[in-house]
């Protein structure tokens, strides 16, 4: 059995319950037919959130609040026990020293961590953050004036530059 389209025989009786495309506690989720629906608010993620983990909403909250541009600072607090030694360093530096709409280059991350020369270590230490946007990896671009990598794609850091208005907002 599958989710099928709405009028078919064939789809489970969860599926034929909600013909939306909701998954459980009406969170949005991919649908076999059309684009997943979007909750923009995380309104829905927020209903369902264990009430063990309070600062799950808040992050919901505020990660919610930066997208539609109504937050310039995080205060979720963050678990940082997956970085360690360098990284951890020069991710707790980003996060604390390079504010909403500001940028910093990667070997002047390094220098700022006390370890000249260590550019490419900063660019590794990015590609493992596990708290990209909280902690903003976006925000780290090349000396040369190029806009470095990104774990989420370029054509999102492109959006998450313009959206702090680093970068011009793309015509399209």
């Amino acid at each position: 059995m599958g989710l099928g389209p709405p009028g078919d025989p064939h789809r489970s009786a969860a599926a034929r319950r909600d013909p939306h495309g909701s998954g459980p506690g009406g969170l949005p989720c991919r649908r076999a037919h059309g684009p997943p629906r979007a909750d923009p608010s995380g309104a829905a993620l927020r209903r369902t959130a264990a009430p063990g983990l309070p600062h799950l909403a808040t992050a919901v909250s505020e990660l919610s609040a930066y997208f539609d541009g109504r937050l310039r600072t995080f205060t979720v607090p963050l678990d940082w026990s997956l970085s360690s030694g360098f990284s951890a360093r020069v991710l707790r530096i980003l996060a604390g020293d390079v504010p909403y709409g500001a940028v910093v280059g990667y070997q002047d991350l390094a220098d700022r961590a006390g370890e000249p020369g260590a550019a490419r270590a900063v660019g590794a230490a990015m590609g493992s953050n596990p708290l990209p946007v909280v902690v903003p990896c976006h925000r780290v671009v090349a000396s040369d004036g190029g806009i470095g990598g990104f774990g989420g794609g370029l054509e999102t850091k492109r959006l998450l530059l313009a959206l702090e208005g680093v970068l011009p907002a793309p015509l399209f």
